[in-house]
């Protein structure tokens, strides 16, 4: 005789089959609720970790306004003056020489231990530039001494050339540009700690093409910049972000391309070998070409704000 289940045990069955699925769904639910919630917690830690490593760099901003201001700062102060004065030789303006060069020996020695009020030695750049400016300071104490010596024995179209040839005073120059090179370098650095997508260091090829230099960060086009000057030996009154911004113009305008210039190194050639740069240029073509790029709060970016 067949058996029939009872409408109890029916449901009885079904009740059952019904919480055993419940049970294996929660189940496999809560273990990618787990999953979620231990990759979550991983990311928030790897997300920490870079915010912790950010906080404790040494090339934070406040590191890189503490050395423009008193590092920085009195170097610039004394290197306006000493191309003023080699302006007045270059026409002839030699009737106070001698006391010009011994007020700018003075000047450098004063910047010196002003520059030497801080210690800038727990951020590695800054510390490197620090001592370099320094000892750039007491170089051209020593160059504005020898010229003033010299004032006597030269005449006036010769006493320049004497003093942009002397070792003393090229000995300065390279230091000071040296000490420019790692200053900018620990810009970049500090860019880095801000947006993770930005190197800590970025070192051209030996041809830069212009395509490739387009998409770098402001940043490390202002490193390069640097870098560039530092190749040549060529200490200006500009900044190298007033070299960055000539370039930019130059590629935008299309003028490379009407001249076939296909690397950065024949620009800044051109550009220097011309004297097409000046201080201001950067701040000139800011609002145009630079309104978005990552600058640290330093016044010769934000001029308007000083």
């Amino acid at each position: 005789m067949e058996k029939r289940l009872t409408t109890t045990a029916m449901l009885f069955s079904v009740g059952f089959v019904f919480m055993l699925v419940c049970t294996v769904g929660a189940f496999f639910y809560g273990i990618q609720i787990g999953t979620e919630k231990t990759e979550a917690k991983y990311a928030t830690g790897d997300e920490g970790s870079k915010r912790t490593d950010a906080s404790a760099s040494p090339y934070q901003q406040q590191d890189l306004v503490s050395f423009y201001h008193t590092v920085f700062l009195p170097y610039r102060e004394f290197q306006n003056e000493w191309f003023e004065a080699m302006n007045k030789l270059s026409q002839g303006k030699t009737i106070e020489a001698t006391s010009m060069f011994k007020d700018l020996a003075n000047l450098a020695e004063s910047k010196a231990t002003e520059a030497s009020s801080i210690d800038m030695q727990k951020s590695p750049l800054l510390g490197q530039s620090q001592v370099s400016y320094i000892r750039s300071l007491k170089l051209f104490e020593e160059a504005a001494d020898k010229a003033a010596a010299s004032v006597k024995t030269l005449p006036y179209h010769e006493l320049l050339k004497t003093v942009v040839q002397e070792k003393t005073y090229l000995s300065a120059s390279q230091f000071a540009l040296s000490a420019q090179q790692a200053y900018y370098s620990a810009m970049l650095k500090w860019a880095a700690t801000v947006d993770l997508d930005i190197p800590q260091n970025y070192k051209a090829p030996a041809l830069l093409e212009l395509s490739k230099w387009t998409d770098l960060e402001l940043t490390i086009k202002n490193k390069l910049m640097a870098d560039q000057l530092l190749t040549r030996k060529k200490l200006t009154a500009y900044y190298p972000q007033d070299l960055t911004s000539r370039v930019d113009e130059f590629v935008d305008s299309g003028q490379a391309t009407k001249m076939k210039l296909h690397t950065v190194s024949a620009v800044v050639d051109l550009l220097i070998n011309t004297e097409a740069v000046r201080t201001g240029d950067f701040t000139e073509s800011k609002s145009r070409l630079y309104q978005q790029a990552l600058l640290p709060q330093l016044p010769f970016f934000y001029p308007e704000t000083n």
